[in-house]
C-alpha cells in the first residue's frame, strides 16, 4: 500500500525527518507516537502535498507509484486522505456544497460519473446517521461555529464520502471529549476494510483503546525508532518518551 523509503525533508532550513522509512500494508491500521517535535505531523503534511516542506531525498510510493511527483489534488485522486488536526473554518462555503463538489471532483478525476444530487443527497444522510451529524450541521457554512468534536465528525464524514484508500489521521483526539472520540473512532472503524489502509498519529493510547492498531511506530528526530504491537502504545503510556528523547538529544 504505502512504503516510504529514507525520506529527508526540511522547511526554512530546519530538517524534521531524517531518513525515515515506514511501510504500511494494505488493511493495516498503524499508529505512530512520539514525542513534540518528533516530525509527526510533517510526515502527515508530507504525503498528503503540503506545500512550503522540501524534500531532499527519498521517495513516497502508493501502490509502487511515487507520489512525490504528484499535486495535492491528484494525491488525492489516487485515494490519499488527510484529517487535520485543527480543521480550518471556511466561512460563506456551504458544508453539503463543499462535499458535493468534492465528491464529484474525484470521481471525475477517477474517470467515474458525477453524481446526481438526489443520490449525492442520500449517500451525505447515510453517512450522517451514522456518525450523528445534525442536518443543522450540514447547512451550516464548513466548519463556521462548529465544535472541535463537530469538526472531527465532519472530517471523517468526508473520509466516508470519499472511500480513500490510505488516509492519515492527524492527532484525531485531539480537543474530543469522551462522546465525541467515541463517535469519531466508531465511523473510522465502519471503513477498516482489507482495501483500506490507515496511519494514526497520536501522542495518547486513549485514541488506541477506540481505534486498535495491528502496528505501532515510535517516532523520535525524524526517523522510526521502535515498532511492535498494539502493546507497545500500552508500555509509552506508562513510561513517557524519556528514552525516545534521550535517543534525540545523542
Amino acid at each position: 500500500m504505502l512504503q516510504i523509503k529514507n525520506l529527508v525533508v526540511q522547511i526554512e532550513d530546519k530538517r524534521i525527518l531524517n531518513g525515515l522509512d515506514l511501510t504500511v500494508n494494505n488493511g493495516e491500521v498503524a499508529a505512530i507516537m512520539g514525542p513534540n517535535g518528533s516530525g509527526k505531523s510533517t510526515l502527515s503534511y508530507v504525503i498528503a502535498g503540503k506545500a512550503d516542506y522540501e524534500v531532499l531525498d527519498g521517495e513516497i510510493l502508493l501502490d509502487g507509484e511515487n507520489i512525490l511527483e504528484m499535486g495535492p489534488d491528484e494525491r488525492a485522486a489516487a485515494g490519499l486522505f488527510l484529517a487535520f488536526q485543527y480543521p480550518l473554518e471556511i466561512p460563506g462555503v456551504a458544508s453539503m456544497t463543499f462535499l458535493k463538489a468534492a465528491l464529484n471532483a474525484q470521481r471525475k478525476a477517477r474517470g467515474e460519473t458525477e453524481l446526481t444530487t438526489p443520490d449525492f443527497i442520500k449517500r451525505v444522510n447515510a453517512a450522517a446517521a451514522k456518525l450523528e451529524v445534525p442536518k443543522d450541521m450540514l447547512r451550516r457554512g464548513l466548519n463556521v461555529g462548529f465544535s472541535g468534536g463537530e469538526k472531527k465528525r465532519m472530517e471523517i464524514l468526508q473520509m466516508a464520502l470519499l472511500e480513500p484508500r490510505f488516509c492519515i489521521l492527524d492527532e484525531t483526539d485531539s480537543g474530543l471529549d469522551i462522546d465525541a472520540l467515541r463517535i469519531v473512532s466508531e465511523g473510522v472503524n465502519s471503513l477498516r476494510s482489507p482495501d483500506r489502509s490507515f496511519l494514526v498519529i497520536t501522542h495518547y493510547q486513549r485514541l488506541l483503546n477506540y481505534i486498535v492498531p495491528d502496528t505501532v511506530h515510535v517516532m523520535s528526530a525524524g526517523r522510526i525508532v521502535k515498532t511492535g504491537g498494539k502493546e507497545l502504545a500500552i508500555e509509552l503510556e506508562a513510561t513517557g518518551y524519556a528514552d525516545y528523547r534521550q535517543t534525540e538529544a545523542a
